[in-house]
């Protein structure tokens, strides 16, 4: 039985009534699918893609148009879940106008319900309230925001010290007077988490940031696809990528012993078909 869509509005009702909001990352059709089919209630398009999928070393290279080609896949494969874009970096830091034409583009070239901006600087206050102003939600970014991870000291938990926690706090304040619909709170003590979300109206969905109105985390990390270390506040709650290691070892192996195709995997034609081919391939060295 197919469960109703939920709305943008429904997210703020659900934080009154105190259900979780679930969120996953995805950034293909068959990720895009299987989140909907699992029953989440938002899928964000990350910009994290440019490390994930396309195999950058930072999300700052990810271009609108290769973000466009992601989202677009995603949203194909969700007919549930409400489908947010991040914006990456380069596409909103010009002016109030640019923001707008990109928040523009992901909603009529992908299909997005929402769009994601990093930071509460008042220049981000701006972009939010221009995006808004033309009628595209904003789901606002606080905490560790990895497009200006740099300026943050790298990829390290923000709010640990008494002026970072009075900056996390403040920025979840002017976030949603900037008219965000939900905000991310990413990498954050899960006291300074506890601190914001009753004093919020919109949801706080927490990825690093202890219980929240809701938890985002990139699907491949969950589903145990990503190699190598990942952050703290990951948990894998299957591994595929070594199974699918193992698979692929197991298909090479049979290649290379003979043993695949077998006849189960093989198409067979008769013998009156089989004697006409052949009769063609002679024919054809006759002529020559």
């Amino acid at each position: 039985m197919a469960r109703a869509q939920l709305s943008i509005p429904g997210l703020a009702e659900m934080k009154a009534r105190g259900e979780q909001i679930v969120m996953v990352t995805a950034y293909d059709f068959p990720t895009g699918r299987m989140a909907d089919r699992a029953g989440v209630d938002v899928v964000l398009v990350g910009d994290s893609g440019a490390q994930v999928v396309l195999g950058y070393d930072s999300t700052v290279g990810v271009t609108m148009d290769e973000m466009i080609v992601l989202a677009s896949a995603v949203r194909r494969g969700v007919t549930e879940a409400l489908v947010v874009c991040d914006v990456p970096f380069g596409s909103t830091e010009l002016s109030d106008e640019q923001a707008v034409a990109t928040a523009i583009r992901f909603v009529k070239e992908a299909g997005a319900d929402a769009v994601k901006i990093e930071g509460a600087t008042p220049q981000r206050l701006s972009r939010i309230r221009a995006i808004t102003a033309a009628g595209i939600p904003v789901v606002a970014h606080i905490g560790l925001t990895p497009q200006t991870a740099t300026a943050l000291g790298g990829l390290r938990a923000q709010g640990r010290t008494a002026a970072t926690a009075e900056r996390v706090v403040t920025e979840a304040l002017a976030v949603e007077e900037a008219g965000a619909v939900a905000v991310v709170a990413e990498a954050v003590p899960s006291e300074v988490t506890e601190l914001v979300v009753p004093r919020l109206q919109i949801p706080v969905i927490g990825i690093g940031a202890g219980p929240a109105d809701g938890q985002v985390l990139v699907l491949h990390d969950l589903l145990g696809i990503t190699e190598g270390r990942v952050a703290k506040f990951v948990k894998r709650f299957a591994s595929i990528g070594d199974d699918a290691v193992t698979a692929i070892q197991s298909y090479a192996a049979e290649v290379r012993a003979g043993s695949f195709p077998a006849a189960d995997h093989q198409y067979h034609a008769d013998a009156d078909v089989v004697a006409a081919a052949s009769a063609a391939l002679t024919g054809g060295r006759g002529e020559r």
